[in-house]
């Protein structure tokens, strides 16, 4: 196993929050109505059987994103509403090779691989549970790993990150 100050990539910091419920409407009053947040795109998968409102705090490579989801159908899977579907997203400066050296390191991966996400960047996610053949997992966390686009990494470097 590499050792952790050989890791080939840095976690700059949160992309998103994403929160899943029976309905929209009633997170919206919290997040947007109440908090202020903006609405700023919304996001319909029937493969991912979710109904999302992206919005939005915070400003430039700075902005946090925050995921409020509801289910198509409460009924089918993946349930966007129950408590594991809720994730934190994490901007990675290279997502290939956080994905090459956390699953040579025991981390177990959620199906799917690494695709396009809601809001375009390539994502994937860490499962939640750890399994024999996968030793370290979220410990009850959905975490999304997303690749950070040249601007967020700059800046980040900018600040010394």
């Amino acid at each position: 196993m590499i050792m952790s100050q050989d890791r080939p990539f840095k976690v700059l910091g949160i992309q998103q929050i994403a929160i899943g419920g029976p309905s929209k409407d009633r997170l919206k009053t919290l997040w947007v109505d109440k908090l202020g947040l903006a609405v700023t795109g919304n996001f319909v998968s029937e493969r991912e059987n979710v109904d999302e409102d992206i919005c939005a705090m915070g400003a430039g490579p700075f902005k946090v994103e925050v995921d409020l989801m509801q289910p198509l159908d409460p009924e089918k899977k993946p349930a966007v509403h129950t408590t594991p579907l809720n994730h934190v997203g994490l901007w990675i400066d290279d997502l290939a090779k956080a994905v090459e050296w956390l699953t040579a390191q025991g981390v177990r991966f959620a199906p799917g691989g690494i695709r396009k996400g809601a809001a375009g960047f390539d994502i994937c996610f860490l499962h939640p549970k750890a399994s024999d053949e996968f030793p370290i997992g979220g410990e009850g966390v959905l975490i999304e790993l997303v690749q950070a686009p040249p601007e967020v990494i700059a800046a980040f470097k900018q600040q010394g990150a």
